[in-house]
C-alpha cells in the first residue's frame, strides 16, 4: 500500500494550524502585559509639592525616557498584532467551505433499506438495471450527465450490490470499509498546496531558513546573554568587578561616588562623538568649586580614562547644582545620577561580605546624597526646596556649636525659623516647610529580641529582632505618648502556621485600652507603602527603603546583615496629610549565637532616600541556657482544678479536703515585660527593677493571702 499526501487545497485546516501557533505566543504574552505591576515606583503615591527646579524640563525629559525603557510597548504591539492575525484566521475558519469526507455506504448507493433481505436486494438491483444500465440509460443533459457519468454510476451500484450479496466483497467492506479491500494511506497536511509547488518551494525554504537559522537564534541569544551579563543588582558584571577593586575599608562617601564612576554603563550613556566632549569644562567648574575635599580633587585628577573622568565631574556637578552652561552637558548631568544609584546599590552588596560597618554606612549615605542631589558632608537641610548654601551659612553662624539637622530646624519656633530663612519669599518658605512636614521620619520607640512561643532566647534558636517605631515628620508638634500596649508583640496562635511562617499577621487578642475600651490589632504587614521620595533633581522615581542591621558595639563589625523594608503594616498619614502616629512593627529573623552570653549590639536603621534621619539604638541579646527556660516556665501561674469538676473531686480526695471546700491558690504576680525579651539597656534596667518589686510583693501577698484565707475559713465554719 502506498501513502498519499494531501495538501490543504481548500484552505480549511491551515487557519486552524496558524490560529493555534499564534495563540501559543499571544495568550501568555497577554497575561504578562495585563498583570499588575509589582514595581514599587509604579504603585506608590507622591509627596505633594509645587516646587519646580530650574531645569525641570530636562529632568522630566530624562524621567520620561527612563519610563519608556521600562514600558511594555513592544509586548503590547506584539499582542495587538497577534490578536489581529488570530481574528483574521478565525474569519477564514468561519467563512471557509466545509468539505466533510463522505463514507462509502452500499445501502445509500442502491437506495434500499438496511432491513432489506438479500432477495429484496436482488429484486431491487434488477429493477435498477432496467433504468440505470449503460446500455439502457440515457444521459440527462439538464444535469450535465455524460455517458461516462452514467457508466461510473452503474459501476458504483454494482459494487454496492456485490458488497451486500457476495461473501468475499462483503467481508472487504465490513473489514476495510471498501469493497476493493485495504486502500492506500492518506495523510493530510494543513498547509496550502502553493507552499510546496515547484515555483514557490525555494521561497518557503528561504523563509524558514531565515526564521529558524537567524531570527530565532539571534533573539534567544540576545535575551540569554543580556540576562547573564547583569548581576542581581542589574549592573554589568564588568562594572561589579570595577566596584570590587575600588572597595576600601576606610572609604568615605566621596570615595564611593568616585567608585561608581567606574561603571561600564556610563560608556553606553556617553557614547558617540560626545563621549569625552566638554570634560575639561566640567572638570574646571567642579575643581573651582568649594564642595570637593582635597582627597576628592586628588581622585578626580588621578583618573586617566577620559570617559570616567568626565562622568565623575558630571556627578559632582549634579550633587552641587553647578550650572555647566551647555544644554548637552546639563542633559548628561541629570542622566548619570540614576545610573550612579544603581551602581551604588551594587557597591552595597559588595560591601556586605567584608562585614565592615564604615563602608556600608558610606554607601547608604551616598544613596541619600544622590537621590537628594546634596554633596557629602553637607547640611541635611539642603534637601528642602529653595534652601541654599547661603541660608545654611546663616544658620550655622546662629548655631556655631551644632549642626542644624532637619529635625532641629523644624523644632525651632516658627518666628525664629522664618527669620533664619529670610532670604527666600514666603511662598518659597511655605513650599520648603510643606515638604518637611511630609517626610516619613521613622523614629524607633523600642527594639528587643524574642523567640516565637518561648520565654527566653536559647543558643542557636531562631530569634527575631522586633522594632517598634512611629513615623513622626520633622517639626510635628503635640506628638501623643506611645501606648505601652502597642509596644507588645503578639505571638501567633498555636497551630496558625501561616502566621508562624510570616504569610499573614498573627491573630491578635483583644486588648484593654487605658480608657477601658477593647481594641483589635488591624495591622497587615506590607499593606501601606510610603510616598515616593521627594527628589526634584533626581531624574527617576524612587520608593524609599529602610535598612536595619546589627553591628557589634565593640568592634564595629556587621553581626546581622541588613533587612530592607519598603512598606508598613499600618497607615502613616491620615487623609488630610497629618501623621497617624501608629506604632509600626518590623521583624528581622536570624539565628542566635551558640554561646550563652549577653551580647551588646548597635541597631542601625537607615533610610536610603533622606539625609540625617538615621537611627542608632543600643540593644542587648541575652542568650540563656535551655535549662533556665524550663525554670522560668515552671514559675508560670498554676491554677487549681475547678471545684465542681471531676478533677476537683479527685484533688480534694488526695488532699483530704471535702469537695466544694475552698482551696488555697498561690499565684505569682505576672511580669509586665514578656520573658526572654532583651530590650534596650534603659528598658532592661526598668524591667529588672519592676521584676524585683513584683517578686517581693508577690511573696508577701502569697503569705498574707494564705493566712487570711485560713482565718476566714475557720470563721465561716
Amino acid at each position: 500500500m502506498s501513502s498519499e499526501y494531501n495538501y490543504d487545497d481548500q484552505g480549511q485546516f491551515f487557519p486552524f494550524f496558524m490560529l493555534t501557533m499564534v495563540g501559543l505566543v499571544t495568550i501568555p504574552l497577554t497575561y504578562n502585559v495585563l498583570k499588575p505591576s509589582t514595581d514599587l515606583e509604579q504603585t506608590a503615591a507622591r509627596i505633594k509639592s509645587d516646587f519646580k527646579p530650574k531645569d525641570v524640563d530636562l529632568i522630566e525629559a530624562q524621567r520620561k525616557k527612563r519610563k519608556r525603557k521600562n514600558r511594555k510597548t513592544k509586548r503590547i504591539i506584539t499582542v495587538i498584532l497577534g490578536y489581529t492575525f488570530m481574528a483574521y484566521m478565525a474569519y477564514l475558519i468561519a467563512t471557509a467551505q466545509r468539505v466533510a469526507p463522505k463514507l462509502w455506504d452500499p445501502y445509500d448507493i442502491l437506495g434500499v433499506s438496511r432491513s432489506a433481505t438479500e432477495k429484496q436486494i436482488d429484486k431491487f438491483y434488477r429493477n435498477l438495471a432496467r433504468t440505470h444500465h449503460p446500455d439502457k440509460a440515457i444521459p440527462d443533459v439538464s444535469k450535465n450527465e455524460t455517458a461516462e457519468t452514467v457508466n461510473d454510476r452503474w459501476v458504483e451500484m454494482t459494487k454496492a450490490y456485490k458488497a451486500l450479496t457476495d461473501e468475499e466483497i462483503r467481508n472487504n467492506y465490513l473489514q476495510y470499509g471498501n469493497p476493493d479491500g485495504k486502500q492506500s494511506t492518506s495523510i493530510g497536511i494543513a498547509l496550502p498546496k502553493w507552499m510546496v509547488e515547484e515555483g514557490n518551494r525555494w521561497f518557503v525554504v528561504a523563509f524558514y531558513g531565515v526564521l529558524l537559522g537567524i531570527i530565532l537564534p539571534y533573539t534567544l541569544g540576545t535575551w540569554w546573554y543580556g540576562t547573564q551579563a547583569l548581576t542581581k543588582d542589574k549592573v554589568l558584571h564588568a562594572s561589579a568587578g570595577n566596584l570590587f577593586r575600588e572597595w576600601q575599608e576606610d572609604i568615605s562617601e566621596g570615595g564611593v561616588i568616585a567608585a561608581t564612576s567606574a561603571g561600564e554603563e556610563f560608556k553606553e550613556t556617553l557614547k558617540g562623538a560626545r563621549s569625552d566632549a566638554g570634560a575639561a569644562k566640567v572638570e574646571s567648574k567642579v575643581l573651582n568649586g568649594s564642595i570637593l575635599t582635597a582627597a576628592d580633587k586628588a581622585r578626580l585628577k588621578s583618573i586617566e580614562d577620559p570617559v570616567r573622568r568626565k562622568t565623575l565631574g558630571l556627578l559632582w556637578a549634579y550633587l552641587a547644582h553647578i550650572d555647566l552652561e551647555d544644554p548637552e552637558l546639563e542633559k548628561e548631568k541629570y542622566e548619570v545620577a540614576p545610573i550612579a544609584l544603581a551602581l551604588n546599590n551594587s557597591f552595597t552588596s559588595i560591601t556586605l561580605p567584608f562585614g565592615a560597618v564604615g563602608p556600608l554606612l558610606a554607601s547608604y549615605h551616598t544613596s541619600q546624597n544622590i537621590i537628594q542631589a546634596v554633596p557629602p558632608s553637607s547640611s541635611p537641610i539642603l534637601q528642602l526646596p529653595h534652601i541654599t548654601p547661603q541660608i545654611v551659612d546663616k544658620i550655622s553662624k546662629e548655631f556655631p556649636k551644632t549642626q542644624i539637622t532637619l529635625q532641629k530646624l523644624m523644632a525651632l519656633p516658627p518666628a525664629i525659623r522664618r527669620d533664619l530663612c529670610s532670604d527666600i519669599s514666603q511662598t518659597q518658605y511655605d513650599q520648603a516647610m510643606n515638604v518637611a512636614a511630609q517626610i516619613p521620619n521613622l523614629q524607633v520607640e523600642k527594639a528587643f529580641f524574642k523567640v516565637v512561643g518561648e520565654r527566653v532566647v536559647t543558643p542557636s534558636s531562631l530569634v527575631q529582632l522586633v522594632i517598634k517605631a512611629r513615623v513622626i515628620p520633622p517639626g510635628t508638634r503635640n506628638v501623643p505618648e506611645v501606648n505601652v500596649l502597642d509596644l507588645e508583640d503578639v505571638d501567633p496562635e498555636e497551630g496558625d502556621l501561616d502566621a508562624l511562617h510570616g504569610r499573614k499577621p498573627a491573630k491578635s487578642k483583644r486588648r484593654k485600652m487605658p480608657d477601658g475600651r477593647y481594641i483589635e490589632d488591624d495591622s497587615t504587614p506590607g499593606s501601606v507603602q510610603p510616598p515616593l521620595a521627594h527628589a526634584p533633581y533626581f531624574s527617576a522615581d524612587h520608593a524609599p527603603r529602610w535598612h536595619a542591621f546589627l553591628a557589634e558595639a565593640r568592634t564595629g563589625r556587621i553581626s546581622v546583615p541588613p533587612f530592607t523594608f519598603t512598606a508598613f503594616d499600618k497607615p502613616i498619614f491620615n487623609a488630610d496629610g497629618t501623621p497617624t502616629f501608629n506604632v509600626l512593627t518590623f521583624k528581622c529573623p536570624f539565628q542566635a549565637p551558640p554561646q550563652v552570653h549577653a551580647f551588646p549590639f548597635v541597631l542601625h536603621l537607615v533610610c536610603d532616600s533622606y539625609i540625617g534621619l538615621d537611627s542608632k539604638v543600643d540593644v542587648v541579646l541575652d542568650v540563656k541556657d535551655a535549662s533556665e527556660a524550663n525554670v522560668v516556665e515552671s514559675d508560670e501561674d498554676i491554677s487549681e482544678p475547678e471545684e465542681d469538676s471531676l478533677a476537683g473531686q479527685l484533688q480534694a480526695m488526695k488532699t483530704g479536703g471535702l469537695a466544694g471546700s475552698p482551696t488555697i491558690t498561690k499565684k505569682k504576680k505576672k511580669r509586665t515585660q514578656p520573658e526572654g525579651v532583651a530590650a534596650t539597656p534603659v528598658a532592661q534596667t526598668a524591667q529588672e527593677a519592676d521584676s524585683d518589686d513584683s517578686d517581693t510583693e508577690g511573696s508577701v501577698d502569697d503569705d498574707t493571702s494564705e493566712t487570711d484565707t485560713e482565718t476566714e475559713d475557720e470563721g465561716d465554719d
